[in-house]
């Protein structure tokens, strides 16, 4: 049980800071808007993503079943979004991988959270 929580609780820390950290990069951050046009989106939705990765950032850690799954969906087609967007405009294959990577932390910290409540 113990490592099941420190593996819940480490992944899904990981997982919530990186959004906190680039949501507030993704408003904020001139080269960010770049970024999101080279990609083919337009401004708008550079935006409508901070504000998304905030909220399922908090929604994450709520003991509420339904926000915490919906955090859990959304990240993993945000993941998987950007792994395919990157992939389409030839990025890189470092950029490919990151979004691959991170939706494997999410699926550990989804698999541990689904022991924990199975244990409660």
């Amino acid at each position: 049980m113990k490592t099941t929580k420190i593996t819940y609780y480490l992944t899904t820390s990981i997982i919530s800071m990186m959004m906190l950290f680039i949501a507030f990069e993704t408003i904020t951050k001139p080269e960010v808007k770049v970024s999101m046009a080279h990609l083919g989106f337009p401004d708008y939705f550079r935006i409508e993503l901070g504000i998304a990765k905030l909220i399922g950032a908090v929604f994450i850690w709520l003991p509420v079943r339904l926000l915490k799954e919906t955090a859990y969906i959304g990240f993993a087609i945000m993941f998987s979004s950007a792994s395919l967007a990157h992939f389409v405009v030839g990025d890189p294959f470092s950029k490919v991988i990151t979004g691959i990577a991170f939706l494997g932390i999410l699926i550990v910290s989804y698999v541990y959270n689904t022991k924990l409540q199975k244990n409660k």
